[in-house]
């Protein structure tokens, strides 16, 4: 199965972690991401006003080119997943928006919200199947006490995203079991660590961290995985007393035994 992929601009620069141990994975797993041409950056976040267009535009052009190759469009970055769906979204249901950013992009055909969106971790759980992904793994992380760390961005607003259960989701968890680790549930695992504000309310961001990070440690976690690259740096940053973060494709990486292949691309 081949896939249009979205890498982003931070998996371009400080989340290279995140985008290479997800690209040797998928090859072990049997599917490839093929990254789209002239892709640019997302916005970082999705514009709220009705009537914003320009930073709108990115995205239509990413989802546009999945299109024309009818291939879903693959993300790994929850604030590139966030904007891209919720544009996708706009452009399937929001009249004015579809009209003025076709007129505005002067396609061949106008885009009309057709392209799947997926996230990596959908891609495991709905495409290739957990169960599967368990038959391939050649190193369980077995013994390990894994937190899964969620944030915002990819369970709101939950209707319109569809990611997962937005107040207990399951998804990280399943992916643990599916490693060999065991998942550990804990109170903050979908609580926001402030990542937008970590720089003007320093203070405020790193009690937001601190909580997560005492809860995981409360419920006996060993270390947080997540897809957020703003996550993982805050939480990193913005604590003390921490438990080690890491990107969820690493830990997949490793398990599947191709960890030393993602540190090579």
């Amino acid at each position: 199965m081949k896939y249009s992929y979205y890498p982003g601009c931070t998996l371009r620069t400080k989340a290279k972690d995140l985008d290479d141990y997800a690209r040797a994975s998928a090859k072990a797993l049997g599917f490839e991401l093929e990254e789209i041409e002239n892709w640019q950056c997302c916005g970082g976040v999705y514009p709220l006003g009705s009537d914003e267009i320009a930073t709108k535009l990115s995205s239509v052009r990413a989802l546009n080119e999945a299109k024309e190759k009818g291939q879903p469009l693959v993300t790994l970055c929850s604030a590139c997943h966030h904007v891209i769906k919720r544009v996708n979204d706009d452009m399937k249901n929001v009249e004015d928006i579809r009209t003025r950013a076709n007129n505005y992009m002067q396609l061949s055909e106008p885009y009309m919200g057709e392209t799947e969106v997926l996230h990596f971790l959908e891609v495991l759980r709905d495409k290739v199947g957990f169960d599967k992904l368990k038959e391939k793994v050649v190193n369980p992380l077995t013994g390990v006490k894994i937190g899964a760390y969620y944030g915002c961005l990819l369970l709101r607003p939950g209707k319109l995203l569809q990611f997962d259960n937005p107040e207990n989701p399951t998804i990280i968890e399943d992916f643990i079991r599916a490693i060999g680790a065991e998942p550990v549930v804990y109170p903050y695992r979908n609580e926001c660590c402030g990542g937008y504000i970590s720089l003007k309310e320093k203070d405020m961001a790193k009690n937001m961290c601190d909580k997560i990070m005492d809860s995981a440690k409360g419920f006996g976690a060993d270390m947080l995985i997540t897809a957020c690259p703003l996550c993982l740096y805050n939480l990193n940053n913005s604590t003390t007393d921490k438990l080690p973060v890491y990107y969820f494709t690493e830990l997949l990486a490793e398990a599947l035994g191709v960890k030393e292949e993602g540190k090579d691309q």
